[in-house]
């Protein structure tokens, strides 16, 4: 097990860094993917970097593909990121912050990636309990993925499909935070806001930062990005 390699996709976000902790406790290989695609919050790729470091990662890959070319998001896009929005209007429709297609393409991209390790897994931290309004992020679209990586592929005409795996996809906020102290991350290397000041320091007030909020009061454990 210890020798097997599996691909991560890394944001530097609090899921993506719990699910990595997760499967390096299980003794896999990881091997990252972080995308930079013009995101508004670019700090993440170097949380990601840092996180990296932390875990001993066999390999980072950082791929450039900036959708900002496409726009129609508030990550990519002269649009407004959502502030200070209650739970019951951040539940409510597909939110201006989701980026068109972005885990087709990047499930799309690790894809390629585990097949030249001959990987036969792919994580990543979809979760549909906070993020219910992306739709990228719902099992019925990881299992239509998994089916594309099977006709797609080599490995999979060869009779070893990939495995696309999101196991904090239907945990709480208040879950995976607690997951992530059991397993000593890093929380401080972590970044959930969408639109960090030019000090990197969160907003406080996007969905991502009030989503992040609202986890940790849950848990009872303070969050340390505050105190920077």
């Amino acid at each position: 097990m210890a020798q097997t390699p599996v691909v991560l996709l890394a944001s530097g976000g609090l899921d993506s860094t719990v699910t990595a902790a997760m499967v390096k406790a299980e003794g896999f290989a990881l091997y990252f993917l972080t995308i930079d695609y013009g995101q508004r919050h670019r700090y993440e790729i170097e949380c990601a970097t840092r996180i990296a470091t932390w875990l001993g990662v066999h390999d980072h890959k950082i791929l450039q593909l900036d959708l900002r070319v496409f726009g129609g998001s508030a990550l990519t896009d002269e649009i407004s990121v959502p502030t200070d929005r209650l739970s019951r209007e951040r539940e409510q429709g597909i939110p201006v912050t989701y980026v068109p297609a972005r885990n087709t393409i990047f499930l799309s991209l690790a894809l390629a990636y585990a097949e030249i390790l001959n990987a036969r897994k792919i994580f990543f931290g979809a979760n549909i309990r906070d993020y219910s309004g992306y739709p990228d992020c719902r099992p019925e679209f990881i299992q239509a993925f998994m089916e594309v990586a099977k006709q797609g592929t080599r490995l999979g005409q060869e009779g070893t499909p990939l495995e696309i795996v999101a196991p904090l996809l239907f945990m709480t906020k208040r879950e995976i935070i607690q997951k992530g102290q059991e397993l000593h991350v890093p929380f401080h290397l972590t970044n959930s806001c969408y639109h960090p000041d030019q000090n990197d320091r969160p907003c406080g007030h996007c969905d991502s930062c009030l989503i992040r909020q609202e986890g940790f009061q849950a848990a009872e454990i303070s969050d340390p990005v505050l105190k920077k």
